[in-house]
């Protein structure tokens, strides 16, 4: 059977990620909040993988700057796909 990878799996993933990153930076989670314009609660929640919207996403990827890096993927991801004619 084949394996798939769940959102909420990515969701936790993620949080464990942004929670790593802040320690490692020794921001509370209401300092980080501050400096994105979120609450604590949102900081928080991102961080448990509750539900968070992209744009909380993108302010923290901006913040640990890893936003650059991510867009580089996206548009690798586009250009190939642009690059690959249609089988129909």
């Amino acid at each position: 059977m084949f394996d798939t990878v769940e959102i909420k799996e990515v969701k936790q993933h993620i949080g464990l990620v942004v929670k790593s990153m802040r320690k490692q930076r020794q921001w509370t989670q209401a300092a980080m909040a501050d400096s994105l314009g979120v609450s604590r609660l949102t900081i928080q929640n991102l961080e448990s993988g509750k539900n968070f919207t992209i744009d909380t996403l993108l302010k923290v990827l901006k913040a640990f700057d890893l936003l650059d890096a991510i867009d580089q993927q996206i548009m690798s991801v586009q250009n190939n796909v642009s690059s690959t004619s249609s089988l129909y």
